[in-house]
């Protein structure tokens, strides 16, 4: 699926937007006049997207985890009864470090650190990384300015660049003690029926076809379990059965438990 890189001139994202177009060898356009790419990713004045033409219909997708669906879900999303964070270990255990290893838009990683965690995240798509990129960096913004909490959420955030299976073969990583992986699945439904956000990663990021090769080093790299979100139709990653499941509506958790945590004392 071709994507193309498009940035005004006047604008303070110029120059990364010409450096990001050579550096992954998208072709760049000044001002989006004559593309015939079906995705633009537009760096704009205060915002990074991803722009999709469909007819006479344009829809941009673009990373906000200061307003919108993310803040509403951190403020009143369930808090730690979440299926996610008890795939984690957060109804054993406080301030768990996870590796987030696919990370796509982060939602989950914001969920989490929400909840406490500490996320390193890794996404190897460069486009993604770069929405995602700003999409922190506009949160950091917003939160400097009153939200004291989106800001420590913020904080326990970091977005690593590379290919997350050598990533996790890596020697000299510090061990987190949950990876997750939610791998893309392939897409099964007509691409009306999806999200926007879902149909973009499915044309532009495709589906993982060596995810199952992730498995095996994620658990030889954490230290108390790993965590795979699946699609509730999915099979096993690596055909591997897990040690247990929490299901949800339309996707399931499965958790790969290497150690028990440690346990803390619950907060006062």
């Amino acid at each position: 699926m071709s994507v193309c890189v498009v940035c005004e001139k006047r604008l303070v994202f110029f120059d990364t937007a010409v450096a990001f177009a050579r550096e992954n060898g998208f072709e760049f356009f000044c001002d989006g006049e004559g593309t015939r790419a079906e995705y633009e990713l537009v760096f704009g004045e205060d915002t990074i997207c991803l722009r999709h033409k469909m007819g006479k219909k344009t829809v941009s997708s673009y990373v906000d985890f200061a307003e919108g669906a993310q803040s509403h879900r951190r403020k009143y999303g369930g808090g730690k009864g979440q299926s996610i964070a008890k795939a984690v270990g957060l109804n054993k255990a406080r301030g768990i470090r996870v590796l987030d290893a696919t990370a796509g838009m982060g939602g989950d990683a914001f969920v989490l650190a929400s909840l406490g965690c500490s996320i390193t995240m890794v996404e190897r798509s460069p486009v993604v990384r770069m929405l995602l990129q700003d999409g922190l960096r506009r949160a950091r913004l917003f939160a400097e300015d009153g939200d004291a909490e989106l800001l420590e959420i913020v904080d326990r955030m970091t977005l690593l660049e590379g290919d997350s299976l050598a990533l996790l073969a890596q020697k000299g990583l510090e061990r987190p003690q949950v990876v997750y992986l939610d791998p893309m699945f392939p897409q099964r439904r007509k691409s009306a029926e999806v999200k926007k956000e879902m149909q973009f990663f499915h044309d532009v990021v495709g589906s993982d076809n060596d995810a199952d090769g992730l498995l095996e080093p994620a658990l030889a790299l954490a230290e108390n379990r790993v965590v795979v979100k699946r699609p509730k139709v999915a099979p096993f990653l690596a055909a591997r059965e897990p040690g247990y499941q929490l299901l949800g509506k339309s996707n399931r958790f499965d958790i790969y438990p290497l150690k028990a945590f440690e346990i803390i004392s619950s907060e006062t």
